[in-house]
């Protein structure tokens, strides 16, 4: 597997990119890194981050519109602010292929509504479809993913689901056009992760992975598989299952651990997940799937267990 880790855990203690680049070459098993667009990259010499990131790769740039965008990102009611926030979009392409990644990550924090009567919702929809195409035309070899979540930062999100995501992927009907899952925001939706995860998969449409925990209330950001051990295990699962071949990216929240330790007790937790998940086999977990039953499946997680 490739693992990647956040910026921010280290940026919100104070620490610059620089910093995070240098721990996370040291910690076992990250192979990858992500940028969210511009925050990590302002201010920022291209080539020098080039120099610092290597060996390390790059695995694309998450685009944050933040406090301009209160009223709408890509559905922005004023049309100067729209323009900008696809062009922004454009721009993180060109920075993402200047640094070597492949994958766009489009989080629509500001797409949505608070209040009945508050949008057209149709009007709404299309204008973000229309957005997503330009983008997609704009930069058709990079992936262009769309990372859902249902709340937060508005009451309701236009892209609230995973089958809403997949329906705004058939709609925009690009080839570059997939998803992003996030294990958090999944159980927030109260989305089951391993049904949206085969569904993207089986249509060639999973195009990157926010791994972490959580108890579904809010986003929480907990270390991956530290509350959900059987949800983790079955998601890990599908990813064999088909043979999914991206970054796994760790979108976790230290407030309390420390920066480096908490990342590394990811990694170390996945892949002892993933290590039971593989002494079952895939096959032997297919079987216990075709069966259609909660006893069967409650002894493979047993199993698991031991």
């Amino acid at each position: 597997m490739n693992y990647a880790g956040r910026f921010n855990s280290f940026i919100f203690k104070g620490q610059n990119v620089y910093d995070a680049i240098t721990a996370y070459k040291e910690m076992n098993g990250i192979t990858h890194l992500e940028f969210n667009y511009p925050e990590h990259i302002a201010g920022y010499d291209l080539e020098e981050l080039k120099d610092a990131i290597a060996p390390l790769k790059v695995n694309g740039l998450a685009v944050r519109w933040r406090k301009d965008f209160l009223h709408g990102d890509f559905t922005n009611p004023d049309e100067n602010l729209r323009r900008r926030a696809i062009q922004m979009s454009k721009d993180a392409c060109d920075v993402c292929r200047e640094l070597g990644g492949s994958v766009i990550t489009l989080w629509f924090e500001n797409d949505g509504f608070d209040y009945p009567f508050e949008i057209d919702y149709e009007k709404d929809w299309e204008k973000l479809i229309e957005g997503l195409q330009e983008v997609a035309d704009y930069a058709p070899d990079l992936k262009i993913s769309i990372e859902y979540k249902p709340f937060e930062e508005r009451e309701f999100a236009l892209v609230d689901s995973a089958g809403m995501t997949l329906y705004l992927i058939k709609e925009v009907d690009r080839p570059n056009v997939g998803c992003t899952l996030d294990f958090c925001h999944m159980l927030m939706k109260h989305d089951n992760p391993s049904y949206g995860l085969a569904l993207a998969a089986s249509k060639g449409k999973l195009f990157g992975l926010h791994m972490n925990d959580g108890y579904g209330r809010k986003d929480s950001g907990l270390i991956f598989g530290s509350v959900n051990f059987a949800l983790s295990a079955e998601f890990i699962y599908y990813l064999e299952k088909y043979n999914y071949d991206g970054v796994v990216f760790f979108d976790t929240f230290p407030v309390r651990e420390e920066s480096r330790g908490e990342c590394q007790a990811n990694v170390d937790a996945f892949e002892l997940i993933k290590s039971k998940v593989d002494r079952e086999g895939v096959e032997k977990i297919s079987k216990v799937v075709s069966k259609h039953d909660g006893l069967s499946t409650n002894k493979l997680i047993q199993d698991m267990l031991r």
